[in-house]
């Protein structure tokens, strides 16, 4: 079974996803009304990071204390290509109660003993890349996960909107331009077809209805949108 997967993410108002300042206690007090079971951000986010993660030492491949009555969100990435290598530095941080990598076949096996070795949890879906539909299934079914909150860049966002598998859009629309000729938004994909028929549109096209609309502190716009 797929879990609920909500999309929550802040704009200017000219769709930049960068370059402006954000109210982060208020982005991430938003963020926990879902309760989610499991945060999937990308790899990218990490990778940027990585030169603020402390040398490894033997804390890193000591097994992980379980807490039954820990309600944290899991943290999963997708990772096919074996590039995170600091997960020692994310169980140091308070805002997970354990760590998934999403994994693909052509994922080297240097890695997955890598992950191993230091008892971080993988999943294996798909070929060459990360077959997303496949590990949210196996999210469900190995960890319990009901509801997923993607906290990502337009990349991961856009191959969870293509392949229909985001219930929800959640945008905090900040009231300013950030302009700029290298646009980051919050949905990157290839670009759809031409119409091949004026009275249907376009395929690929993803529709939304409005679900809730709040004003909020400092002007931001609250929007939610259901995925039809």
């Amino acid at each position: 079974m797929l879990p609920r997967v909500i999309l929550h993410s802040a704009v200017s108002l000219d769709g930049r996803i960068d370059g402006f300042p954000i109210d982060l206690f208020q982005y991430y007090e938003l963020a926990a009304s879902w309760k989610e079971d499991a945060t999937l951000a990308g790899s990218d986010t990490f990778l940027k990071a990585a030169s603020e993660a402390p040398p490894e030492d033997e804390s890193a491949f000591l097994p992980p204390k379980k807490d039954p009555s820990d309600n944290r969100a899991l943290l999963a990435i997708p990772d096919s290509r074996g590039r995170i290598r600091t997960w020692h530095y994310l169980r140091s941080l308070p805002y997970w109660r354990h760590f998934v990598a999403l994994c693909s076949e052509s994922t080297p096996q240097e890695y997955l003993h890598y992950l191993k070795e230091r008892h971080i949890d993988f999943i294996i879906a798909g070929q060459d890349h990360v077959d997303l539909r496949a590990a949210l299934e196996e999210l469900n079914t190995r960890f319990g996960v009901k509801v997923v909150r993607v906290d990502a860049g337009g990349t991961l966002n856009g191959q969870l909107l293509r392949k229909g598998l985001v219930n929800e859009v959640s945008l905090l629309i900040y009231p300013c331009l950030v302009g700029g000729e290298k646009q980051s938004n919050i949905f990157r994909a290839p670009d759809l077809p031409a119409i091949a028929d004026p009275l249907t549109g376009s395929v690929g096209i993803i529709a939304l209805k409005l679900m809730h609309m709040e004003r909020l502190k400092g002007d931001i716009i609250w929007l939610r949108y259901e995925v039809k």
